[in-house]
């Protein structure tokens, strides 16, 4: 008999159908990959925010791009993608 893996398990889940008769349906959007002052303004729509705070998030994410990353923390991890490359834009398309 073959031991019951962790990979077993996560197959079963894919295909087993859920039996609790629990359901939540969440209403979500989605945005292209990185953040640029386009997402900006959508999220800012998407809220339905006055003008005067579109305009603030767009003055504070301007300062953002302007300044540095501490390197103080022994700290690691992917950067943020800002602006998109045409590689993963293509990637996206």
């Amino acid at each position: 008999m073959s031991k019951y893996t962790e990979d077993d398990l996560r197959e079963e889940l894919k295909t087993k159908e859920y039996e609790y008769g629990f359901y939540t349906d969440i209403k979500s959007d989605t945005f292209p990959i990185g953040l640029n002052e386009d997402i900006v303004r959508a999220i800012s729509k998407k809220k339905e925010e006055p003008e005067w705070m579109t305009d603030w998030r767009l003055e504070a994410f301007r300062h953002w791009k302007t300044m540095e990353e501490p390197e103080w923390a022994n700290v690691h991890y992917k950067k943020p993608i800002s602006k998109p490359s045409p590689i993963i834009l293509r990637q996206l398309l």
